[in-house]
């Protein structure tokens, strides 16, 4: 009897230490070798403005293109929040902004979250920042989980920027340009790497947010060249969008920060801003251009796991709309392009849905380490391999807080299927917005009053409520910031 009740507790404390010892991020042993990861972020670019999918007839991305022809491009790629500081804190957290608390650029870090990088760490990756952090308030200052750390405080500038090395600050002068600067730190990171251990990457690019300055090699490149006004860009304009039963708050945001007819308060021609877009563009490409060449370099391009991906979406006249934060398809979608030929085969255009909480799911599991019980995403891989068994996204879920400084977009809680999208708005007296996307992708048609729908209506606003209980999330986080005098807006760099 004695022997059994020892063998009990032996197995007992095995199976204890085991669960320890897998959420401490160790490696699994039934694991291959950890996988070496590049993660390159960048700014407000937007899902379709890549040369290959032909949405710009004009702007030429030869380096993404190359990634999604040898690679994969999962064109409904989604965040849970369509603004920097919340999309970006739900990519290192794998939360929602709900759960992590940073529900706006001002919102300060709570002090109590885990960043996936840290699990990576202590798995005896090294690892490596470079660039954007811009979580709430946060200044430049080396944060958790990196052993080697370079950035600069909120939205930064494109030229001669200050870098925060290791708590070293270091400013650059003679015209140097970020997206440059960083490339060439992130590639002499690698160079000196210790090449016994694996590595991650974390590329974080200030590029392409407002105001757009594109390197000096690239200017003008495009000048002249102009886009395709969407359909519902004069909609707001004419009054047609009370016929397609819009909200009337999206009508009213067409004359601010946010509207075509008053871009970050300028009048500058939407053609032009979007010139400057592209070219901004062009020195990110050009950057993954550079460190695909080191890979291949190095012989490391068939088994390294590389990541690009937006934080945010971004509209260009649809609904009378710029920028971000609402929750049309141009500003909650983004580009997502994965390739390791060692995973997979190139040319992959899988089509579920996934989300920015699944990118440190997916990183942990190449690494060979557990997946904390406060990350609810779920690594994508499987759906690049062809596993029959793969989970598959029937829906995603959308907030956004409102904000004192931007009061023209009101708080947004949604949800999407393949077919339909529910938009739920919270603390304004005007009609929420329902979608059917498969016959109506450019959402011009508000279903909401439609009768026949209103059970789908029903269903989806019961499916939301349900997803925030579950999540924690009934309640919204009220943080204490310092805010600017309604009217006093900065410039869009500072943002």
């Amino acid at each position: 009897m004695k022997n059994q009740t020892y063998i009990l507790i032996v197995v007992l404390a095995l199976f204890t230490s085991g669960k320890i010892f897998a959420h401490t991020s160790a490696i699994d042993k039934d694991k291959k070798k950890p996988r070496n990861v590049i993660f390159i972020l960048t700014d407000d670019h937007r899902y379709d403005y890549m040369g290959f999918t032909g949405k710009v007839p004009w702007l030429e991305t030869p380096n993404m293109d190359k990634l999604a022809t040898e690679g994969a491009y999962l064109s409904n790629a989604f965040v849970t929040t369509s603004l920097c500081s919340p999309s970006r804190a739900s990519i290192l957290t794998g939360q929602f902004s709900h759960a992590h608390t940073i529900v706006d650029n001002q919102a300060p870090d709570p002090g109590n979250l885990t960043y996936f990088p840290q699990y990576l760490q202590k798995a005896g990756y090294q690892t490596g920042f470079f660039g954007k952090w811009h979580m709430g308030d946060h200044g430049d200052e080396p944060q958790p989980g990196f052993t080697h750390w370079e950035s600069f405080p909120g939205q930064g500038v494109y030229y001669n920027p200050t870098l925060n090395i290791n708590g070293n600050r270091v400013a650059y002068t003679d015209s140097t340009y970020i997206t440059d600067l960083l490339t060439e730190h992130a590639v002499d990171w690698l160079e000196k790497r210790d090449k016994k251990k694996p590595f991650f990457l974390y590329l974080s690019h200030k590029a392409v947010h407002a105001g757009f300055q594109p390197a000096q090699r690239h200017k003008g490149k495009y000048k002249g060249n102009k886009i395709a006004l969407p359909s519902t860009y004069d909609q707001t304009k004419t009054g047609k969008y009370r016929d397609l039963k819009w909200p009337q708050w999206v009508a009213d945001q067409r004359v601010s920060w946010h509207g075509v007819d008053y871009m970050y308060h300028d009048n500058k021609d939407i053609h032009e801003m979007v010139v400057d877009y592209c070219e901004t563009l062009l020195g990110v490409d050009e950057s993954v251009g550079t460190l695909m060449d080191f890979l291949k370099k190095e012989g490391l391009d068939e088994s390294t796991l590389v990541i690009y991906m937006g934080d945010n979406g971004f509209s260009w006249g649809e609904h009378g709309l710029i920028d971000k934060r609402h929750f049309y398809e141009e500003s909650v979608k983004v580009p997502l392009l994965v390739r390791c030929p060692e995973l997979f085969k190139g040319g992959n255009r899988p089509t579920q849905m996934v989300q920015n909480i699944d990118i440190g799911p997916t990183i942990l599991a190449e690494a060979g380490v557990a997946q904390p019980d406060d990350m609810p995403g779920v690594s994508f891989i499987p759906i690049l391999t062809g596993d029959v068994n793969a989970f598959s996204r029937k829906e995603v879920f959308y907030e956004y807080f409102w904000e004192y400084d931007f009061p023209m977009t009101p708080t947004v809680f949604g949800m999407r299927t393949d077919q339909y999208k529910y938009i739920k708005y919270q603390g304004i007296w005007d009609r929420n917005e329902l979608y059917d996307l498969q016959n109506d992708p450019e959402e011009m048609y508000n279903l909401i009053a439609d009768p026949d729908k209103q059970e789908i209506v029903k269903s989806m606003a019961t499916d939301i409520y349900d997803w925030l209980e579950k999540t924690k999330g009934m309640n919204i986080p009220l943080k204490r910031t310092i805010k600017y005098r309604f009217g006093d807006f900065k410039h869009p760099n500072e943002y």
